[in-house]
């Protein structure tokens, strides 16, 4: 149904990848299953700044990862570099344990990856339909836009896929939602667009516990489909609650990485506050 489906193309380095760093992690990959994305010793300097060194993590395929840290950790620059926004100074990036190189946002879209910052990318004074298709709408040979087809589509989205609490109707105006279905829909459209990885970054921090509860659902139900997911929060709690693993940024390192069962709250909380 779409026509924005990921590939391959994206640039791909040569020569054998490094082993990965000795940054902490007591977590191991299932049943010795490749990661989706691996990050190995990358390093970002500006000047004479570092902005990231030797990082390595990993997220699994069908897991949610939680990124932690305080202002000033290095989460902001670690997911430009997954987001090939701001490329790495030196490391190797993997995708599907293949070496890429994630130069420009274009390559991480053809891998897949999306973004979904706190204002969700959506323009207010659109329909739902029309934001789903948001710089990607078909058209006719002679350049109108195919209304008719997109509405529907975005009916079977709204049907099928999202199940959002409250919109029965693709023409409804993106500004008349609340924050927690604004976050489902910049989702949606991402899924719909064949994204396999999911990087949110703050999606709770406007939204009412109810909302909060629904995002998670929602993230969860597509977990059990595969989709794999990178929350960054402040809260904690929350992150405990949804997170399969955790990644702990400290001054443009990892100071922590674990599985839910090997960590607690208390820890998270500790190794946060003294980063």
């Amino acid at each position: 149904m779409s026509e924005d489906t990921p590939s391959s193309s994206a640039a791909v380095t040569t020569g054998t990848a490094p082993e990965p760093g000795t940054a902490p992690d007591r977590g191991t990959v299932a049943n010795g299953e490749e990661p989706l994305l691996e990050l190995r010793n990358i390093t970002k300097t500006y000047g004479r700044v570092d902005a990231l060194t030797d990082v390595s993590f990993r997220v699994r395929k069908g897991e949610i990862l939680g990124l932690l840290g305080d202002n000033g950790a290095g989460k902001s620059t670690l997911v430009k570099t997954m987001s090939g926004v701001v490329p790495p100074t030196s490391g190797t990036i993997l995708w599907d344990g293949k070496p890429v190189q994630l130069n420009t946002r274009h390559d991480s879209t053809n891998l897949g990856i999306e973004v979904i910052y706190q204002d969700s990318g959506l323009v207010n004074s659109l329909t739902i339909a029309r934001n789903i298709f948001l710089g990607r709408e078909p058209c006719y040979p002679g350049g109108f836009m195919r209304q008719r087809y997109m509405r529907k589509v975005a009916a079977e989205i709204l049907d099928e896929v999202v199940a959002i609490r409250g919109i029965d109707s693709p023409d409804k105006l993106v500004g008349s939602l609340s924050g927690g279905q604004r976050q489902a829909v910049a989702i949606a459209r991402a899924v719909h667009f064949n994204r396999t990885l999911l990087v949110l970054d703050e999606p709770t921090s406007a939204l009412a516990a109810r909302a909060t509860r629904a995002l998670f659902e929602y993230l969860s139900t597509l977990r059990s489909r595969g989709l794999s997911s990178v929350l960054l929060t402040h809260d904690l709690f929350d992150a405990y609650r949804i997170c399969d693993r955790f990644v702990v940024m400290s001054h443009g390192q990892v100071a922590l990485e674990a599985t839910r069962e090997e960590t607690s709250i208390e820890e998270l909380t500790q190794t946060v506050s003294i980063s």
